[in-house]
């Protein structure tokens, strides 16, 4: 079962699962995955969580001490949440410790609601790291315009941070930018950079999903061949983006003093369309050094019908460019359609939130003991 997967991991792709409740944890299924199929990281973010929590197993002791205590929602979430990323990162250090800080990562994201607050961010991701106290934790920050200063500034504390929400090719060479300036803050603190760590997630099916809707709108035979190729097109073009950065003059003296790359890290690899194949965004994007974040069913499907044949990005670049300028050439604008789904992205995770709000509002209150 598991063939495509070590094949997969043979490639230089780590494997992560984009899925954490408390039952995982307990269950023995973390730990079963790590054994048997090659996961060496997770990731959390505000979707995940609410659908973990609301589903309720495992948290209801948790929820009756808090509530006991009078704590409010936001405390209690905190407590909830960083008490899984915790356990995780434990169950993931022995990872962590064979990869040298590596692997063996649990991501855990700043409340959604501060993605256009720089300053809240900074002070929530230090918050979250000390929370949490574990050293193979990822704090989470959104590729906002806001989240660009912050992630400089949590990187120049020496705090490994996995950014998220990034659907453009313009606005990750701003992360990374922003990696290389907190580098070279922490450089200049003192720290030591080759125990900060960063992946740069780079979200691949939801363009696919845009795009597509308005290639099918288009309507014409040369758009409906399009469909299904620009998320692939756009993820290979930031490869290439990632070894231009990582081999510039600028990254030579960071690599001098010890410091680590920012991974590619692809995130919504989870085919959305099922006239396409479910290992589609696995299979089609396999290159060294980076990571690929799967929801449990595609973590199933690759592991079942995988079909790993080596690097998959390399040599791709020209055609890659290609595609997006055809789609272009319709009058689909790459830039409306990144924006659009960058903003979708935060409202999304900020509706989750504040579903987990009210959600968790509402067990305290039922859980609380009675006056009297």
């Amino acid at each position: 079962m598991t063939d495509a997967l070590k094949r997969l991991s043979d490639e230089g792709v780590a494997i992560w699962l984009d899925d954490l409740s408390r039952k995982r944890i307990t269950s023995g299924n973390l730990a079963e995955l790590i054994d048997q199929q090659h996961i060496v990281g997770v990731t959390t973010n505000p979707s995940i969580f609410q659908k973990a929590i609301s589903h309720g197993d495992g948290y209801e002791q948790q929820l009756t001490d808090l509530a006991t205590r009078k704590v409010t929602v936001d405390e209690a979430i905190r407590m909830i949440t960083t008490a899984d990323v915790r356990d995780a990162a434990d169950i993931l250090r022995p990872v962590f410790d064979a990869t040298d800080g590596q692997d063996g990562r649990v991501s855990i994201e700043v409340d959604p609601r501060l993605a256009h607050h720089t300053d809240a961010t900074v002070a929530e991701a230090k918050q979250l790291a000390w929370l949490v106290d574990r050293p193979n934790t990822l704090i989470k920050i959104p590729a906002t315009k806001a989240g660009l200063p912050a992630i400089t500034e949590v990187i120049g504390k020496g705090i490994s941070v996995n950014v998220t929400l990034i659907f453009s090719l313009e606005r990750y060479r701003e992360v990374m930018d922003a990696y290389l300036a907190g580098l070279e803050k922490a450089k200049t603190a003192g720290l030591d950079l080759s125990k900060i760590h960063s992946v740069a997630s780079f979200f691949v099916s939801r363009v696919d999903s845009e795009i597509d809707k308005r290639l099918d709108a288009v309507g014409t035979p040369e758009a409906k061949a399009l469909k299904g190729k620009a998320a692939l097109a756009n993820a290979r073009l930031a490869y290439q983006a990632f070894e231009e950065v990582f081999s510039s003059d600028r990254w030579a003296a960071l690599d001098k003093a010890q410091a680590n790359k920012q991974r590619p890290l692809w995130a919504s690899t989870g085919v959305k369309d099922p006239a396409y194949k479910d290992t589609l965004y696995v299979d089609d994007l396999v290159a060294p050094g980076t990571v690929n974040t799967m929801p449990e069913a595609t973590l199933e499907a690759t592991a079942d019908h995988g079909q790993i044949t080596g690097n998959t990005i390399a040599g791709t670049y020209e055609q890659a460019r290609a595609e997006l300028d055809a789609v272009a050439k319709l009058g689909i604008s790459y830039d409306d359609v990144v924006q659009l789904l960058e903003d979708e992205g935060v409202e999304k995770f900020e509706a989750s939130w504040i579903d987990l709000l009210n959600s968790t509002e509402a067990e305290l209150k039922r859980l609380a003991p009675s006056e009297g």
